[in-house]
């Protein structure tokens, strides 16, 4: 494949990325992680270092998929800025964390965390679990605690948070349309410090693909980026306007494939 069709897989992948990610309060790392994973092995980058530049470009991604995401949700009045400001800290340290982690680690046991992470989060949307709200927001305390391994988790698999924050508060008794609103803003500190720990963690690399950042693969992130950021808002748009729980359904099933395929090619 030439460099401009290579261009256009990132564009698409891109604008499926954003519209789920507005939709479902997600940053979208779910979908773009294993896709981007198969594309760099097909352009044949090293197999030592296409995890980890997978989930960092992912990682990337996300920043301006959740700002895009964040501002439409907050146009709709459905951000808890108090939570966001609140869970913050803890979030930055753990995606701090979370970079050192997954550098540390083999390529192989982090394929299959994230299969795993991706198999789970996929039957939870298929067969709709959500917690009964039984409780309130905890303090600040508690919010950091929870912030620190909602970084630590996202950064560790690159997603923005949606998967672990959109239950939480759903069970601290916030709406969902609110849930997913303040989840897809809390995307936004994941993001960032989360990119920042990839790029620290791979700058020492010099047998990575040209040009990067760090473990950013920098022509995927403009594609994947410059298409999520005109779709995450037609996504968020969607999540308060549309009844979407079949299209989540087979957003699932989709996940639940491609979790499937990339056990298969670790094994």
């Amino acid at each position: 494949m030439e460099l401009m069709e290579w261009y256009g897989a990132y564009l698409l992948l891109g604008a499926a990325a954003g519209l789920f990610g507005g939709m479902f309060g997600l940053g979208g790392g779910t979908l773009l992680v294993p896709v981007l994973l198969f594309l760099f092995d097909a352009q044949h980058f090293p197999a030592a270092h296409t995890m980890h530049l997978a989930l960092g470009t992912s990682m990337a991604t996300i920043v301006f998929t959740a700002l895009a995401s964040m501002r439409k949700h907050h146009q709709h009045g459905a951000v808890n800025w108090s939570v966001v400001r609140r869970i913050t800290p803890g979030i930055l340290i753990g995606t701090a964390l979370g970079a050192a982690f997954a550098s540390a680690i083999s390529p192989r046991l982090l394929g299959v965390i994230f299969a795993f992470f991706v198999l789970v989060a996929a039957t939870q949307i298929l067969l709709d679990v959500k917690p009964h709200a039984s409780r309130q927001l905890p303090g600040r305390a508690g919010l950091t605690l929870t912030g620190m391994f909602t970084g630590w988790l996202s950064t560790l698999v690159s997603i923005g948070g949606g998967t672990i924050v959109v239950p939480f508060l759903l069970w601290c008794n916030v709406p969902i349309r609110h849930a997913i609103g303040t989840s897809a803003a809390i995307g936004f500190p994941i993001a960032v410090g989360g990119t920042l720990g990839y790029i620290v963690a791979g700058m020492h690399l010099e047998s990575l693909p040209a040009p990067h950042l760090g473990y950013v693969f920098l022509p995927a992130l403009a594609g994947t980026a410059l298409a999520s950021v005109i779709t995450a808002p037609m996504g968020a748009w969607a999540a308060h306007h549309m009844p979407v729980a079949t299209l989540r359904k087979l957003f699932a099933i989709l996940l639940l494939a491609l979790a499937a395929k990339l056990l298969l090619k670790l094994f």
